[in-house]
């Protein structure tokens, strides 16, 4: 069973009534006073501890999606959602994407089925020319990439990112970011958009915050740098002002912000789903500053707004109303914002920080980001 499984969710709770129903039975009869009575007495205790913490784990996976599988769990390299491997890659030389296999785009058996009207989703590897980091992921590329008359056409693209530690299949699995694009070009809300879909961090199990860590990893040189020359060298990506944007969650939308204002060059236009405003830090980060007071400034996107250049980027800072603190901060941020920074709000007035809620803005929020990208030339 896998680790998202309903079936597994109902199990764990059903073992967990039971353990608690014979832990009430046999405890009267455990009420003695003696080594075995005592060591019984404990063993029922953390039995029925153990079953009721699977359950709230599992409840709280399902939830959230924390984990999409029990190799992600385990930290193991995997191919969920690869359906049969492809006859080489599309990109050459030194930079370029690596073509794993390729995957169901709507859930619904779609890998077979013509491209030209469904659009294709690849199983991928972006290995990072400069920096040596590599991560895996997933890209879309739109129906109209394939259709007849096409094959010089060349696409404006979008990064999406997961929060921390999520994998990339929950974008397609949950977040359906493959299957919402079709959809939205069917209704022409959308225009023909390439997608690749990746984790906030390429230094798993690191969270790296999309920061350049001094004496350590260049994430943020990596998304900006390595992924789109890997995309451009492999696809029909537009080059320019305006061909590229970034879109995340959580972890992810932070990152999206971030990069955007820092490299606008590189990315004219973000989404961010309930993103925070200021860089993370625990013991999944470590140091990512080296004790720069000055860098650790810089990672604050309200310090940026106060007290840098406002950068040439259009922002869609999207969540709920009931989401903590993210919808004030998200309020103030897009108050403080000057041109030629553009800030906009996306709300719903329900929902808290999870998939669901994301899952009602998406459409929206990619209508939005795909008028502030050039069409495709």
């Amino acid at each position: 069973m896998g680790l998202t499984s309903h079936k597994l969710l109902a199990l764990v709770a059903l073992l967990a009534v039971l353990t608690v129903l014979g832990t009430l039975r046999v405890w009267p009869r455990l009420a003695v006073r003696s080594w075995p009575a005592m060591f019984l007495r404990l063993g029922t205790i953390a039995v029925t501890q153990l079953a009721l913490l699977a359950l709230l784990g599992l409840a709280v996976n399902d939830y959230f999606v924390f984990y999409s599988s029990w190799s992600d769990l385990l930290g193991h390299e995997h191919g969920t959602g690869v359906i049969h491997t492809t006859g080489g890659g599309v990109g050459a030389g030194p930079v370029g994407v690596q073509v794993l296999g390729r995957a169901d785009i709507t859930g619904a058996g779609a890998v077979n089925r013509d491209p030209a009207r469904i659009g294709r989703l690849e199983q991928v590897r972006l290995p990072g020319s400069t920096t040596g980091l590599s991560s895996d992921g997933y890209v879309y590329l739109p129906p109209q990439y394939f259709q007849p008359g096409g094959g010089a056409r060349h696409f404006p693209a979008a990064m999406v990112l997961t929060g921390f530690p999520g994998d990339a299949t929950n974008l397609v699995t949950k977040l359906r970011y493959p299957a919402t694009e079709l959809d939205l070009l069917r209704t022409g809300a959308m225009k023909p958009t390439v997608l690749v879909l990746m984790r906030p961090s390429p230094t798993m199990p690191r969270d790296s915050e999309c920061e350049d860590i001094p004496n350590g990893p260049q994430a943020q040189r990596y998304f900006t740098t390595d992924v789109p020359a890997d995309l451009r060298a492999s696809y029909r990506v537009l080059d320019g002002t305006g061909s590229l944007g970034i879109v995340g969650d959580s972890t992810g939308g932070y990152c999206a912000v971030k990069l955007g204002m820092e490299h606008p060059e590189t990315f004219s236009v973000a989404v961010s789903l309930s993103g925070y405003f200021k860089a993370a830090e625990d013991a999944t980060t470590g140091d990512l500053f080296g004790g720069s007071a000055q860098r650790r400034a810089e990672a604050d996107l309200d310090w940026r707004q106060a007290h840098l250049p406002m950068p040439p980027l259009a922002v869609l800072l999207a969540g709920s109303k009931q989401d903590g603190s993210t919808y004030a901060d998200a309020s103030a941020f897009a108050a403080a914002a000057r041109p030629p920074l553009v800030v906009v709000q996306e709300t719903v007035d329900t929902g808290g920080h999870n998939f669901t809620t994301w899952d009602r803005l998406i459409p929206p929020a990619l209508g939005w980001f795909s008028a502030h990208l050039r069409d495709p030339a």
